[in-house]
């Protein structure tokens, strides 16, 4: 095994090919492909350096992928260099991971921890978030750590409520335990009678082109401008990625029209047989008429008779998700630091703060911790920054 790190622009462009051949074979998800990555780095990586550590065998395949950036941070009077995941901020990216080929998870593993313990000089805390907690390689990860003697801190991060299919399960089987099955059933016959009542797929460049801002207007009306998306940096993010995964047939925007104006729309991420729910929005007017459940009901009955295995609702356990699914998955925080080090002095301090303001936190009043919530809700975008 060869281990190398890209540190240039070009050379992270140059990989496109390799890299989408290796996602298609590993059991990566569509938050670890070239093409999100390299979106993200483009519009909301140019703070960081680029770090990423690329594995080839004897015979010069690309085998795996660690996709890092370096970010300075200073804490105290301290300046500290966080090795962190490209796409770990802003964008709501789930399940990030090492993009590694089947059967060869170990050697990979072991060839990227050697790469990272010889190149300790160069960063303070490796930072690894939002990956599965099953994920294969946090407990390789876990393992290489322990031997080495390096510091490991985990933490939960998010929890993502899904559905698994069975082979050949059609749509009406699904919809029988589903817990509103009746009120999609009653609100999508009444949306039918409606003059103009029409439910879009927008797949390719040109359609998601013109679909993408009808997207970003219903979304932001149903955030009233409190949404990340409304974020200059984070549209011109999405209409980088969009057609980048078009071409790869892993974008697709539904969009609910009735009278010939869009008032629901759906984004979904398509990848291997993962159908993921990414973001929604819809005209508050027409949310007594549940235009959002209708449209979410339609992406499950496409998802199933497209055979796919999996619907993923990503991050989140809003109470709609429930309706739908009934699997959670929890991803997790990695935080690895060499014993000894400023790394590790400053990640445990911060430890330390969590258990401060959770103590905090249970002392106090359930209406004052609602008060603090609502503020921070306000005060702060729906899922990240520029």
């Amino acid at each position: 095994m060869k281990v190398d790190v890209i540190r240039e622009t070009r050379d992270f462009l140059a990989l496109r090919g390799e890299w989408r051949r290796l996602c298609e074979s590993s059991r990566a998800r569509v938050f670890n492909t070239w093409e999100w990555l390299f979106g993200w780095h483009q519009h909301l990586g140019g703070h960081r350096r680029l770090f990423l550590l690329t594995v080839r065998d004897g015979e010069g395949v690309l085998a795996g992928v660690l996709p890092l950036s370096i970010e300075e941070r200073r804490w105290g009077g301290a300046r500290l260099r966080w090795l962190r995941f490209l796409g770990d901020e802003g964008v709501g990216s789930d399940y990030l991971d090492a993009v590694l080929r089947p059967g060869d998870e170990a050697s990979l593993t072991e060839a990227l921890a050697e790469a990272l313990a010889s190149t300790w000089r160069e960063w303070d805390v490796l930072e690894l978030s939002d990956m599965e907690e099953t994920s294969p390689t946090v407990a390789l990860l876990g393992a290489r750590c322990r031997t080495r003697g390096w510091n490991l801190e985990s933490t939960a991060r998010n929890r993502c409520p899904y559905e698994t299919f069975e082979a050949g399960e059609g749509f009406d089987t699904f919809l029988a335990r589903v817990a509103r099955a009746d009120n999609f059933l009653r609100r999508r016959k009444w949306l039918e009678r409606q003059r103009g009542f029409a439910i879009t797929r927008a797949e390719g460049r040109e359609e998601l082109a013109r679909a993408l801002p009808e997207f970003l207007r219903l979304h932001a009306l149903r955030w009233g401008g409190r949404s990340a998306l409304d974020a200059p940096c984070i549209q011109a993010f999405h209409q980088t990625v969009v057609p980048l995964l078009a071409e790869a047939g892993r974008a697709r925007i539904y969009l609910m029209s009735v009278e010939g104006r869009a008032v629901a729309s759906v984004y979904a991420l398509l990848h291997g047989r993962t159908f993921s729910y990414y973001n929604a929005g819809y005209d508050p007017e027409w949310k007594a008429r549940s235009v959002g459940l209708v449209l979410v009901g339609e992406t499950f009955r496409d998802a199933l008779a497209e055979g796919f295995s999996e619907y993923d609702f990503l991050r989140g356990v809003e109470a709609y998700k429930s309706d739908w699914t009934r699997g959670l998955r929890t991803t997790v925080r990695l935080r690895i630091t060499r014993p000894a080090s400023c790394g590790s002095w400053v990640v445990r301090a911060q430890a330390l703060e969590r258990t401060g303001r959770e103590v905090l936190r249970d002392a106090l009043p359930e209406e004052m911790l609602a008060r603090v919530r609502r503020w921070r809700a306000m005060g702060r975008p729906e899922q990240g920054r520029c």
